[in-house]
């Protein structure tokens, strides 16, 4: 069945989202034809909103629409604490734990050169440099226990040792190659609580 060729353009933009496929983007597309002209444009003022307000945190180097972020404005946090993950969806599943109470860095992505991704494509010079300026007792690295994962540890667990800081991997407990945006809290709170020095 044609379609219209607005219907058609939103289909094939819906359909480039990660996860999404041509008939999930075309049912999406219907629904927001049905829901009616309020819906579509509440949906489009926040696609907009979020390109617009959001950026990166100059501490934490984590998205918010506030500099500092939340968490590193937050006077209860512990300063000299701070644990470095991958991405934005795996700060929010060490959130919900509610086990760690220091501040975050977060690297957006890890190494892996088979993939081109080097140090100098991760906000590692960020932390470094705030590390400086913010010296920390303890650096505890929250990458997921994949490949790249631990090749980031590693590769952070060298640079931070010689600076006399503390460095602290999560223990292991979240399964192998396994990402921690999807485990569970109970398994996210036991990996804190038993993590090791490199």
């Amino acid at each position: 069945m044609a379609v219209a060729d607005p219907i058609a353009r939103l289909v094939k933009e819906l359909a480039r989202l990660p996860g999404i496929g041509e008939k999930t983007a075309q049912r999406l597309a219907f629904h927001v034809l049905k829901a009616g002209p309020a819906y579509a444009q509440a949906l489009a003022d926040a696609v907009t909103g979020v390109v617009r307000d959001v950026r990166l945190c100059s501490g934490c180097q984590t998205l918010t629409d506030r500099d500092p972020c939340a968490i590193c404005a937050d006077p209860r946090r512990d300063p000299r604490l701070v644990c470095v993950v991958e991405s934005v969806p795996d700060l929010v599943a060490l959130e919900r734990t509610h086990e760690f109470r220091g501040r975050y860095h977060v690297l957006h992505g890890a190494l892996s050169p088979l993939d081109g991704v080097g140090p100098s494509d991760l906000k590692i010079r960020e932390l470094l440099l705030r590390l400086e300026r913010e010296p920390a007792d303890e650096v505890v690295i929250a990458t997921n226990p994949d490949v790249e994962g631990e090749a980031t540890a590693l590769y952070l667990a060298r640079l931070l040792k010689p600076a006399g800081v503390k460095v602290t991997r999560i223990a292991q407990g979240v399964p192998m190659g396994g990402d921690l945006e999807f485990a569970d809290q109970v398994t996210l709170a036991r990996a804190l609580a038993g993590r090791r020095e490199l």
